[in-house]
């Protein structure tokens, strides 16, 4: 286990340059991103870290089985500052209710909000093709995310295709500066609260990968947990060990999505989103 004590003397700086040009950046023309540490997990300069944070992040259920990621987008814009959104509005912006991290991606773009987007595979992975949770979307779904993923830095998306640690993880949260929407194994991650979760049927007969996303809000060094905020489930605060959080947004079929969210760097803008 990496020392939880030697972060205390050490904070993340986040390069402020979207576009800085660093090694990990998307070739599009090539189809191929680096896996070279980005600016943007690199030690800034040296300050006191807490020994936890936590942002108060508004707890919001999904409203079926498919729509955990928009809950999550939702519960990050309210914390940003938007509350004339619901749902049911975020859906129709998307247009889908095959929701993958790219599409998300999208719609925080949508609202001016600073964000990365961290992952390990550049488009939809044809190997996940014999799992039960994508065998029914993905075939249809193949060229849609492909074509999303090559216009995104056009769009002004910023991706960058490598593995985040734990590490990063906790840094990132102990600053007070971001939130994280991350695509985990909802098996893995909640198996301990199943009782609690709000949505019918959204656990199969058998225990097979279930990609669903949360909100990463907070981190305790002493204990070693991180504060989430899942849609599926009835608690409005809870906590999950960094082992059990790592297995989750590591496990096969999740590609290892996560969207670093800036609070400093997105405000509410003065004008509607269309």
């Amino acid at each position: 286990m990496w020392p939880l004590y030697l972060l205390l003397n050490k904070i993340l700086k986040i390069d402020e340059d979207e576009g800085g040009g660093n090694g990990d950046q998307i070739n599009v023309a090539d189809g191929y991103c680096g896996y070279e540490l980005s600016t943007d997990s690199r030690i800034g300069r040296e300050a006191v870290l807490p020994r936890s944070n936590f942002v108060e992040v508004p707890h919001i259920n999904q409203l079926y089985s498919w729509d955990c990621g928009l809950a999550c987008v939702l519960m990050a814009l309210t914390t940003i500052g938007f509350n004339d959104y619901n749902i049911q509005s975020l859906a129709e912006l998307c247009c889908t209710n095959s929701i993958w991290t790219v599409d998300l991606a999208y719609l925080l773009q949508k609202f001016s909000v600073r964000f990365s987007y961290y992952t390990v595979t550049f488009g939809a992975n044809p190997n996940y093709s014999g799992e039960t949770y994508y065998k029914e979307q993905l075939p249809t779904d193949l060229v849609r995310v492909d074509t999303l993923f090559q216009k995104a830095v056009e769009a002004g998306i910023n991706i960058r295709c490598r593995s985040i640690s734990g590490e990063e993880m906790s840094r990132w949260m102990l600053s007070g500066k971001y939130i994280v929407i991350a695509l985990v194994d909802q098996y893995k991650l909640s198996h301990s609260w199943v009782g609690d979760v709000i949505v019918p049927g959204l656990y199969g007969s058998d225990v097979e990968y279930t990609g669903h996303y949360v909100v990463i809000c907070g981190y305790d060094a002493d204990a070693d947990e991180f504060e989430i905020r899942d849609p599926a489930s009835s608690r409005k605060h809870s906590r999950v060990s960094s082992k059990c959080l790592e297995q989750a947004r590591k496990s096969f079929g999740t590609d290892e999505d996560l969207l670093l969210i800036s609070l400093e760097g997105s405000q509410k803008p003065n004008y509607s989103v269309l």
